[in-house]
């Protein structure tokens, strides 16, 4: 009966884990696979034990970092283990005995080399959707068919904890600040721009992350998805080609002009013994069509009115992106290895909100339907934002004869962003009429600086150390110019400037011990922030400081129950630093209804997570896990609306203040809970799904340009949950179908809600020509005039002063057809850097 008192997330993990936690006395056996060249362990290796006299599977699991391996819950018999690992040659241990009960049975090591036997191993058993490590889930991409043809986006939000709203924005665990690595590599980039630069055809796995170790960056509320692209062991060239087309839209939204989508990327690859070049180029047109419905109240209490603005119109996306990308690695023997990187891209995203507010649009007295006046007018609103990015890369990595390891990396990046706004109110129905013309630009240009010294070695037998140093700088400007009928504003024109240094170094342990894995690190950083602004009629600018000196602890520790069942327990420290473009405090009209602005002295997010999770493995290739965490952070920001003001003081009737503040601090209590089910050989669905409570409690301390300072109060809470479902059928050995399902529920935010959020999809896919030729029709955003399909509704408010909400309508019932053409089966070692610094601020 006490379990019937629990909140819903308590009763979720007590049973689960009453349910999971079995365990029985069997025989185990162990071993590590090693490459046979330079005895480097093989992590995610498969060992796969065999009945000896009918050859039928018994058990698998995959190695840790080491490459070592551990079967438990043998029964007596005769067995052959067979060790596996892509590119390699598989290697065969017959004729293993098993007599009694808790027999420990040591295979010592097991040498893989290079070879041409993968197709020989890839039909014996499915890859798994997930596996999971101490400190990481690993998600095979190909399971995603949806994804094809698309972006790194499309491939992430099938996560389970990964959620993508009606805006684009990508959420972990229902954080928005989380941090992205390309093939290890730490961008400090956008993590949607980042993304969606990277073809999803081009991706191996995707690893969640959402305790990280000390050895990397802090960087992140959510974690960490470390994005790894198709590699493989085999000398040879590899080409591929996708190429993608969007059929027209079958929902026109009355644009004025209709989506266009279509794409193409290339990677070519070659590899022997000391070279691997990689080329790649990308282009992608990725058009969205949409409308923006929406209603704002705005209650004046000084001038005794309240104004009511009612709109209606199109509010559709153009996105193109294009980049080349050039990448070299050299290795003269087995202890060197050196590489250079180039990247060079542009990317452009217009925004097009052509609105209409009706004629009912009024002003009344306070509680009074008696209007004083009503207007009609046409706002046209286009933002154009651009991203040109050049950056390259050097890094050399040294083995010594001791097994242990020294690396370097250097990167350097210049970016230039900006791009204009019009923001045009005309007359309506008769726009030839022009009320107000204004004109917004800003020139951006950035330069970011990485440097990494790390060492790693293994001294003693419980674990491998890891040591090192990195070095960031980032020198970033921005000139802002507001024009209002062809004439300069000087109260909306600034200058800005933001620098920010930062030193930190780590220490870090990883090891195994019998039935324990086990990883402890902190880092320690100094971080030095200065930042100054000027309105162009300042004489002299205002500069605001910020260092900081900070330990970031880490530990992770799993235990292994029996083979199929693990527990693990860990804790992070994290960071979530602050961007140029929410510190800026001065207004930018962003639209007819919105001024936005920043804070000069925004503090960066600190962030504690614990997190307790258990897996379990079950016959037929199923498997379930739950993880519960708690996530404490300090300093939060969220983006709140208040009055707009005139210099004056008055408050202006029909245009709010939408500002990005430090309000306080949030928790999120919650679960995520996933499991693979295999109906029958031919259907496997994956389904993921997170609950947590969320609240938000603090203040808003808001200083408007007229000097007086408002404080608003804080107080939100709510229970959120998403959830995932990727289901799919092979009806023939080179064809499938795939239907998934993407929901995200209502949520509260700082002075509101936004509301759920969903989208369905259906995915066929057929090879042809021995699996070279890959062709797949995707039909997106399922809705057929039935559903509320990709809608997503915001709303904020506040008692007396205002209310206002938006539902952004986008697109849907989306189809088009991709077609995937590979030249030869060599895999692809194809690696490519990504922006370390700019896209963050795209």
């Amino acid at each position: 009966m006490k379990l019937l008192k629990m909140n819903p997330i308590q009763n979720l993990l007590t049973v689960t884990i009453f349910v999971f936690f079995t365990n029985g006395l069997y025989a185990q056996i162990s071993g590590k696979i090693l490459d046979s060249n330079d005895l480097s362990p093989l992590e995610y290796a498969t060992a796969a034990l065999y009945k000896q006299h009918d050859g039928s599977l018994v058990t698998g699991v995959v190695t840790n970092i080491l490459g070592e391996f551990s079967l438990k819950g043998i029964n007596a018999g005769t067995y052959y283990l067979e060790a596996s690992f892509m590119g390699y040659a598989s290697n065969r241990i017959a004729k293993i005995k098993v007599n009694k009960k808790n027999e420990q049975i040591q295979l010592g090591t097991i040498k893989l080399s290079l070879g041409s036997q993968l197709d020989e191993v890839l039909v014996k058993a499915e890859r798994s959707t997930v596996i999971h490590k101490i400190d990481r889930q690993v998600f095979d991409t190909k399971k995603y068919q949806s994804s094809q043809g698309g972006n790194a986006v499309d491939v992430i939000k099938n996560l389970p904890s990964v959620t993508v709203d009606g805006q684009g924005a990508i959420s972990v665990r229902g954080s928005k600040g989380f941090a992205v690595l390309v093939n290890g590599k730490p961008t400090q980039g956008d993590a949607a721009s980042i993304l969606a630069q990277l073809p999803a055809n081009a991706l191996e796995t995707v690893e969640l992350i959402t305790a990280p170790s000390a050895k990397y960056d802090p960087e992140g509320k959510g974690g960490i998805l470390n994005i790894i692209t198709k590699n493989g062991a085999v000398n040879g060239t590899y080409t591929q080609i996708n190429v993608r087309a969007g059929f027209p839209s079958i929902e026109p939204y009355d644009t004025k002009q209709a989506a266009q989508r279509y794409g193409m990327d290339a990677t070519f690859n070659s590899q022997s013994d000391k070279w691997n070049v990689s080329l790649g180029a990308s282009y992608q047109r990725n058009d969205k069509t949409g409308r923006r419905e929406g209603e704002l109240f705005i209650v004046n209490e000084a001038e005794d009115k309240t104004t009511f603005l009612p709109s209606d119109g199109e509010r559709s996306f153009d996105e193109i992106s294009y980049n080349g990308r050039f990448n070299v690695d050299f290795t003269p023997d087995k202890a060197n290895t050196f590489s250079l990187g180039f990247f060079a891209g542009k990317h452009t995203k217009d925004r097009l909100a052509d609105i209409v507010y009706y004629d009912n649009h009024a002003v009344s007295p306070i509680g009074s339907d008696n209007r004083l006046y009503t207007i009609a007018y046409y706002n046209h609103n286009l933002r154009i934002r651009k991203g040109d990015f050049a950056l390259g890369s050097f890094d050399y990595a040294h083995k010594f004869n001791n097994a242990s390891k020294l690396s370097a990396s250097f990167l350097y990046e210049y970016s230039f962003l900006g791009g204009p706004t019009e923001n045009d109110n005309l007359g309506h129905p008769d726009n030839s009429i022009v009320y107000q013309q204004e004109y917004n630009t800003n020139d951006n240009p950035l330069y970011g600086k990485r440097f990494n010294l790390d060492y790693q070695w293994k001294p003693y037998s419980f674990g491998t150390i890891e040591t090192g140093y990195q070095f960031r700088h980032l020198n970033h400007t921005g000139e802002f110019v507001y024009e209002r009928d062809g004439n300069l504003v000087p109260e909306f024109s600034s200058d800005i400037k933001l620098k920010r240094t930062i030193h930190s170094g780590y220490l870090q342990l990883t090891g195994a011990q019998n039935k324990w894995d086990y990883a402890a690190g902190v880092r320690l950083e100094y971080m030095d922030r200065s930042y100054t602004e000027s309105l162009k009629s300042m004489l002299t600018p205002n500069t605001y400081t910020y260092d900081f000196v900070k330990l970031f602890p880490s530990a992770s520790l799993q235990y292994e129950v029996n083979s199929k069942t693990k527990l693990k327990l860990a804790y992070s420290k994290r960071i979530d630093r602050t961007t140029t473009f929410k510190m800026n405090s001065f207004a930018e009209r962003e639209h007819s209804e919105v001024f936005e602005q920043g804070d000069n002295t925004l503090l960066p997010e600190f962030i504690d997570l614990v997190e307790l999770g258990i897996t379990k493995n079950l016959k037929g290739g199923n498997s379930v896990y739950a993880t519960s965490y708690y996530r404490h952070v300090n300093n939060v920001i969220n983006r709140v609306n208040t009055l707009a003001y005139e210099s004056g003081g008055a408050v202006i009737d029909s245009i709010l203040n939408r500002v990005y503040s430090n309000v306080g601090k949030s928790n999120a209590l919650g679960v995520e809970v996933g499991a693979t089910v295999k109906p029958t050989k031919n259907w496997t669905t994956f389904i993921g799904a997170n609950i947590y409570d969320y609240t938000i409690d603090g203040s808003l301390l808001f200083k408007h340009r007229d000097g007086i300072e408002r404080a608003y109060n804080v107080d939100s809470k709510s229970t959120i949950y998403s959830f995932n479902i990727n289901s799919t059928y092979s009806f023939w050995e080179n064809a499938s179908v795939q239907f998934s399902f993407n929901y995200l529920s209502d949520r509260n935010t700082a002075m509101g809600e936004d509301s759920r959020f969903y989208s369905p999809n259906l995915t066929i896919k057929k090879c042809f020509l021995d699996n070279r030729l890959a062709v797949t029709l995707q039909w997106q955003n399922i809705d057929m005039g039935l559903l509320n399909t990709n809608e997503q509704r915001i709303t904020t408010s506040r008692p007396n002063a205002f209310y206002t909400t938006t539902n952004y309508v986008y697109e849907v019932d989306m189809v088009s057809l991709n077609l995937s053409y590979t030249f030869n089966k060599t895999k692809n070692k194809a690696k490519f850097i990504e922006s370390e610094f700019g896209k963050r601020e795209f």
